[in-house]
């Protein structure tokens, strides 16, 4: 089932998510219904927290940057692109261990913030501690693209959107569009939640 991305200005998307238990109700269809509502908004990463769940989950399936055409895209090899073709997981109490490798620049946009894309400085390599969807306890590194989108989700349920990691200038520049997100005025082909401030 899709369910409705909420977006920017919605305070739950402020929260440090809280971590669950194996026994958690429904996770099962939770994760699925994450995967269809990613899927049919064309993303490739979707945490809990933009469906409405202030838990510590994200999805993530990168095979979309391994099809794309874009000129700019000659910078992945072809081996990161079967890496990324293959690449889809469950994070579950995920925790970042480590953030190094080079600092490097990438456009990045949200499903959570839509039509607004910047470019945003991350760590190339990360190593992750989390329980995979049969609660199997991971400790993996990743390096690249798919570390920088294991990022980008994780920032989510910590509360942090990657406007943040944006200059101030660059927010000022935005903040109109962002007020405009925030009071429903923008148009996507999926399903979204808009946050009603009660009178």
């Amino acid at each position: 089932m899709e369910l409705p991305i909420l977006v920017y200005g919605d305070p739950l998307l402020r929260k440090v998510g809280c971590d669950i238990e194996k026994n958690f109700e429904g996770l099962d269809l939770l994760i699925n219904n994450m995967f269809e509502t990613m899927y049919k908004a064309k993303g490739v990463g979707l945490a809990a927290h933009q469906i409405g769940k202030a838990i510590r989950l994200f999805i993530v399936d990168t095979k979309p940057f391994s099809e794309s055409d874009d000129d700019a895209d000659d910078e992945f090899s072809t081996e990161e692109r079967k890496n990324l073709e293959v690449f889809k997981k469950v994070f579950i109490n995920a925790r970042i261990l480590t953030q190094a490798g080079k600092e490097w620049k990438f456009n990045e946009g949200c499903l959570s913030i839509p039509k607004i894309r910047e470019d945003v400085t991350r760590f190339s390599d990360i190593e992750i501690e989390y329980y995979n969807e049969k609660f199997e306890k991971k400790v993996e590194k990743y390096n690249g693209l798919i570390a920088r989108v294991i990022q980008h989700e994780y920032d989510h349920i910590e509360g942090n959107l990657f406007t943040d990691k944006i200059s101030p200038f660059k927010r000022k520049l935005i903040s109109g569009k962002l007020k405009d997100i925030s009071i429903g005025k923008f148009v996507v082909d999926y399903k979204t939640r808009v946050f009603k401030q009660k009178k």
